[in-house]
């Protein structure tokens, strides 16, 4: 378990071990989710470009706006 002091600013340092598990590098950014319980749950963010690529398939062409716009429709309705 690790544990860290909390500065008269309100600012820590994470623990060695802490930064390893979420894969922080020096500039990445953090994400606090305060739950009902009271617990804290600290999590890497990950920037909009980051995601580029993510749902590329090998050997499948990328559909076009219009084809993505006619897909949504066609869900809407049931089709």
């Amino acid at each position: 378990m690790s544990e860290s002091g909390v500065t008269t600013k309100g600012q820590t340092t994470l623990p060695k071990a802490v930064r390893q598990a979420l894969g922080l590098s020096p500039g990445d950014r953090l994400r606090y989710v305060i739950l009902d319980d009271g617990q804290v749950r600290l999590m890497r963010t990950v920037p909009v470009a980051g995601l580029a690529g993510m749902l590329r398939r090998e050997g499948q062409e990328p559909l076009s706006l219009q084809d993505m716009d006619r897909a949504v429709a066609e869900g809407a309705r049931g089709e």
